[in-house]
């Protein structure tokens, strides 16, 4: 591996040792969907320097946040699936206004994310997003450590980024920080302990096919 790379995974390694703790837990198993009200985690992308990575009108009259971390399975389906129908029928017309953000149960999860938000763009984020998704079954099963940050930079590359740039992204200790910080204040704010997990209009919903997931969009719209 190259020495750069070697450099970058090892900055990661000790700038999260001390709040890995949280990140290492195991997901729990998706429990049947259900509403719930949560807190409001509102301001906390400013308070972190953390952008949100968003879809569709600022002005939607419904909002939905989902958690998801780029190692889970269920999530895949979820991206690969359901999302390109919600943004079909609901995020391009104007009616849901989609925010993506990070749970971090691995290090993996936490590569990934950095190398997404590598230029800070959406548009660049949810490419870099589907892409990881999309190729999940492949890359998380490419054996070492090592082998696995080859395969997402190799992504990255796909996804437009030089290889200087995203090593200089994986590197980034201070941003590490503090998206580990910002994922954990959302995480304790929604009391997210499963992926992916939905907050739509204040309230948690567990995973859910697209029928169930319409139901739910259509119901809040004719409110």
């Amino acid at each position: 591996m190259k020495r750069i790379l070697t450099t970058a995974l090892g900055a990661i390694a000790v700038t999260a040792a001390a709040v890995w703790w949280f990140a290492l837990r195991a997901p729990e198993p998706a429990m049947a969907q259900t509403a719930e009200p949560v807190a409001d985690a509102s301001g906390t992308s400013e308070q972190f320097g953390v952008t949100e990575m968003t879809m569709g009108a600022e002005d939607a009259p419904i909002e939905v946040i989902e958690y998801g971390s780029f190692t889970c399975p269920h999530c895949a389906r979820f991206h690969n699936d359901v999302l390109p129908e919600i943004e079909e029928n609901y995020i391009d017309t104007g009616e849901v206004k989609f925010t993506f953000r990070e749970v971090y149960f691995d290090k993996y999860g936490m590569w990934a994310s950095l190398i997404a938000r590598c230029d800070g763009g959406t548009e660049r984020f949810f490419g870099l997003a589907d892409m990881f998704y999309s190729t999940q079954s492949e890359w998380v099963r490419a054996g070492s450590e090592g082998a696995i940050a080859d395969e997402l930079r190799k992504i990255g590359r796909i996804g437009g980024l030089d290889s200087d740039r995203i090593d200089a992204c994986l590197a980034d200790g201070d941003k590490l920080q503090s998206l580990l910080e910002w994922y954990q204040a959302n995480a304790e704010a929604h009391d997210i302990t499963a992926t992916p997990s939905f907050v739509i209009d204040g309230e948690k919903y567990s995973n859910m096919p697209y029928d169930d997931f319409a139901e739910v969009l259509d119901a809040k719209l004719g409110e």
